[in-house]
């Protein structure tokens, strides 16, 4: 057994991030999973239009939705981290928002580094709003059909992290912990990303999937994925180490679980004014 612990908990500093590297450009397999990711979103999206006749969309509308939603993630992603986690920087460095050049200390190619999960979830919503307003579509009707979709494609994301050795985890003493080289000092730490891959993704794929088909409420299925999201997230920041520069922001809580905290907020009152309003058209009629 402790033969197994040892093979475990070296694992990250067995992990090289890089597939391939030409002339000092890196393909990256954090990169492919985002890739793996909206490969997998779009397959069971198809999968649900073939068996399920109450959705309408086209094939081609949903490529379109997907293109819309990968743009939402990542411009989303960075604007977010920049606002939300480290805008004093980048308000002394604002190329480096959208440059993937590190310019403090001469010219170097990083790539865009720092991507932030809240932040990419906003500029979907906004994204697909303003794709369906300008289609003529249902912006309910369109988030029931993705929602159940998209915690298994951002399990990959999360392995994408693991697999970089970020994000890691805070200082254990449990034998689950692991060795991450980009940590400072050389203590186990949690494996958040897997944390994460696990609950935020599987786990969640599971229950949404479940209810795919049982939920009769028009959008209920975001109000569920913001409460469900922001609940396994809120308690997974316990083991996810905050970042350094940030540390805490509200007494004893990350800036991520305060992000979920407003996540669970609007999606309970999403889900009581889609009930509201049911119950409205139900005795209109």
């Amino acid at each position: 057994m402790n033969d197994f612990w040892h093979w475990w908990q070296h694992i990250p500093q067995h992990l090289d991030p890089v597939i391939f590297d030409i002339g000092g450009f890196k393909l990256q397999y954090y990169g492919l999973m985002y890739v793996v990711a909206f490969v997998v979103t779009y397959l069971l999206v198809t999968c649900r239009l073939k068996h399920e006749e109450r959705f309408q969309l086209t094939p081609d509308r949903v490529q379109a939705l997907i293109t819309s939603m990968m743009l939402g993630v990542i411009v989303g992603g960075r604007l977010g981290y920049v606002l939300f986690y480290n805008l004093p920087y980048y308000l002394k460095h604002p190329l480096e928002i959208i440059l993937p050049f590190d310019l403090s200390n001469g010219f170097k190619f990083t790539g865009i580094t720092g991507m932030s999960f809240h932040g990419g979830l906003i500029c979907v919503i906004l994204f697909t709003w303003l794709y369906c307003r300008k289609n003529g579509l249902n912006l309910l009707e369109v988030a029931d059909l993705f929602i159940p979709a998209i915690p298994l494609g951002y399990t990959f994301g999360r392995i994408g992290n693991f697999i970089n050795g970020e994000l890691y985890g805070r200082v254990t003493s449990a034998p689950i912990g692991m060795l991450f080289p980009l940590a400072p000092g050389s203590q186990l730490r949690h494996p958040s990303q897997l944390y994460e891959a696990l609950f935020e993704g599987v786990f969640l794929f599971v229950v949404l999937w479940s209810l795919r088909r049982r939920v009769r409420i028009p959008g209920a299925m975001l109000a569920l994925y913001l409460m469900g999201y922001g609940t396994v997230r809120f308690f997974i920041e316990y083991f996810r180490q905050p970042d350094a520069h940030l540390g805490f922001v509200l007494s004893s809580f990350s800036m991520g679980q305060v992000l979920c905290l407003l996540m669970i907020g609007c999606g309970a009152s999403l889900l009581v004014y889609l009930h509201r309003r049911q119950r409205i058209v139900i005795n209109s009629c």
